[in-house]
């Protein structure tokens, strides 16, 4: 059952596109699945950009935006961009799109509906297959519309998942791999679904470190387990059996919390709130922190409760997962190839 497991990397495109290429190549060839490469127009460099050069240099590794929106890209943008990377890489595409984060909130723009996402999706498809769209007085095609593209919706409340269900192909999750957290998302994907047999991917997003040490190493995590409270997660925290209130907002820290250019920072003042034994139980209970066996018997658990991909996450926003593809391509992937 691992063997059928994709197991991914997230990309942060913080530096030159062919750096990231390179660095993608390099997953490619510890035998990852999927480059999830972020977008965020801010923050880093254009994720089509980077995909295309990754395109031009991998041969099997799939391509995926993680994730992209419909607010500040119009669907027609969207399906230009996706359809130009899936020229280049053929069969090798997954268009990931959410409602919008840090490239919609920070400009104070309002994330997109769960309905306007569906409209947006069913646009994109429309073009990428080479039907026409109304816009205004005119019906408009992509020229040389190359086909359907995957599409996976990024989701956390239970509507959107459900929609993930019902529409897509595919869903990502970024509440972790605790077994409450998976059996509520998986529920809401399976009410989608409505009973389905067609082909549908579970992936789910997990912070990962292979470590000897994690009371040591937990403490990386402090400023995503404090953002969890800022954005009203506290019900998910109280899984792991940690209490936070909402903290105030640290303009220290930016752009914010969870993408903090300065990550020393943020965990100084995340410290404020967020004591060790706190991130300790945030890495036991929604990470794949600790050591090898460690996240092998975890990951073993997520699939048997319906997952069928892992989005790993390094903590960091400005670097790229260099260490993690060398630690978890090299000691934990070939475990997890062997559990078939």
């Amino acid at each position: 059952m691992i063997s059928l497991i994709k197991v991914g990397v997230r990309f942060p495109p913080a530096t030159r596109a062919d750096q990231i290429a390179e660095e993608v190549r390099r997953a490619e060839r510890y035998g990852f699945d999927v480059a999830w490469i972020a977008d965020s127009q801010l923050l880093w460099r254009d994720v089509y950009a980077a995909m295309a050069v990754a395109a031009t240099r991998t041969e099997r590794i799939g391509l995926a935006t993680a994730v992209t929106n419909v607010v500040t890209r119009h669907p027609t943008v969207v399906a230009s961009g996706i359809n130009t990377v899936a020229e280049l890489a053929p069969g090798r595409v997954i268009l990931g799109v959410g409602t919008g984060d840090s490239s919609v909130k920070p400009m104070g723009i309002r994330p997109s509906k769960r309905a306007e996402l569906q409209a947006a999706i069913e646009q994109i498809r429309a073009l990428l297959g080479g039907g026409e769209w109304e816009y205004g007085e005119r019906r408009l095609r992509l020229r040389d519309a190359g086909g359907p593209v995957p599409v996976h919706i990024a989701a956390s409340g239970p509507r959107t998942l459900e929609l993930a269900g019902e529409i897509a192909d595919g869903v990502v999750t970024l509440a972790g791999i605790s077994p409450e957290t998976l059996g509520q998302t998986t529920k809401a994907v399976r009410k989608g679904l409505d009973g389905s047999e067609r082909p549908f991917e579970f992936t789910a997003g997990a912070f990962c470190k292979v470590t000897d040490d994690l009371e040591r190493d937990a403490a990386v995590l402090k400023p995503i387990c404090l953002h969890m409270a800022t954005i009203g997660g506290q019900d998910f925290l109280r899984i792991a059996g940690i209490e936070l209130a909402p903290p105030p907002h640290v303009p220290e820290v930016y752009p914010d919390m969870v993408h903090a250019e300065d990550w020393e920072l943020a965990i100084r003042h995340a410290s404020k709130w967020v004591t060790d034994e706190m991130a300790v139980r945030f890495a036991r209970t929604f990470c794949l922190f600790g050591t090898v066996d460690d996240i092998v018997e975890r990951a073993r658990r997520a699939v048997e409760l319906g997952v069928t991909g892992f989005y790993l996450r390094h903590v960091g926003n400005y670097t790229l997962p260099s260490e993690l593809i060398e630690s978890f391509g090299g000691d934990v992937l070939p475990r997890l190839r062997e559990l078939s």
